[in-house]
């Protein structure tokens, strides 16, 4: 597919995707939610991609729902018709905005998150989506929600006091405030923080890392995590149980083991 306002961009086992509307720091209009799923969808079933980053072009990671957009295509009714009829396409398809952050976790590869500016409202979901953040040092995060007194959307409600606990996923999404990246690392909202211009210097060491691993172990430990904060312990244990039956039959188990005991490096082919 020829894109337009996102670039996919692909280097060994390694696919970026990049919201490319720099002058809108990256705002969520239609256009751009359908790509980022299109992109999502072109790269889930190709095996020899192991990680895909998600980041945003210019100085803006993402600043949320396009309400610039929204309000245009109130004032002109054929403006108004046409993003309607355009909605109702995406929805036919499942690539709305509010379901982005739960495609980010179901395509099977892992996704870290290079967030190098700001990351409010469906964008902050869009980070929080991913299944790690880097974050530059000049990148902004708030749950601006509250301020169009509208609800958090897009996984927002779930997902934030999962990841940072319910007081201070409430102070975020009730005083709607802008936070910094040295109180997101310090929260637990971000798992690194760096300088700005080695950001996907660092993303891409992480991404290394883990494209080393076995792939189809990789790929199930992303779902077991998913599953395991949606479950009981005893269900997790029961999903680490049948989780492990797959992966103790594959040629990389069986590498792993092996290479251990010759002290080589092992070489995982994901099969």
């Amino acid at each position: 597919m020829a894109y337009e306002v996102v670039k996919l961009q692909r280097d060994g086992h390694f696919a970026t995707i990049t919201l490319n509307r720099p002058d809108r720091l990256n705002a969520l209009n239609s256009q751009l939610s359908e790509e980022i799923h299109i992109a999502l969808d072109e790269v889930a079933p190709q095996d020899d991609i192991r990680v895909v980053v998600i980041t945003g072009e210019g100085r803006g990671f993402c600043s949320g729902a396009d309400l610039t957009t929204m309000r245009s295509s109130g004032d002109d009714p054929e403006a108004g018709r046409v993003r309607r009829e355009r909605s109702f396409q995406m929805n036919l398809k499942g690539y709305v905005t509010t379901q982005l952050s739960a495609h980010l976790q179901a395509i099977p590869q892992p996704v870290i998150a290079a967030v190098n500016g700001v990351a409010v409202g469906a964008g902050l979901a869009l980070a929080l989506g991913c299944d790690m953040r880097i974050a530059s040092d000049q990148a902004r995060f708030a749950s601006i929600f509250i301020k169009r007194s509208i609800m958090p959307d897009t996984g927002v409600s779930h997902m934030l006091p999962n990841l940072m606990g319910p007081g201070i996923a409430a102070e975020m999404a009730l005083t709607g405030n802008i936070y910094d990246a040295a109180w997101a690392l310090e929260k637990g909202l971000v798992n690194k923080v760096v300088p700005h211009d080695r950001l996907m210097e660092e993303v891409r060491a992480l991404a290394e890392v883990i494209a080393g691993n076995p792939p189809i172990a990789v790929r199930l430990t992303k779902q077991l995590i998913h599953r395991g904060l949606q479950s009981g312990l005893q269900q997790a244990i029961d999903n680490e149980n049948n989780y492990n039956n797959i992966t103790r039959e594959t040629e990389d188990s069986k590498e792993a083991v092996l290479a251990f005991l010759e002290k080589r490096q092992p070489t995982f082919k994901g099969r």
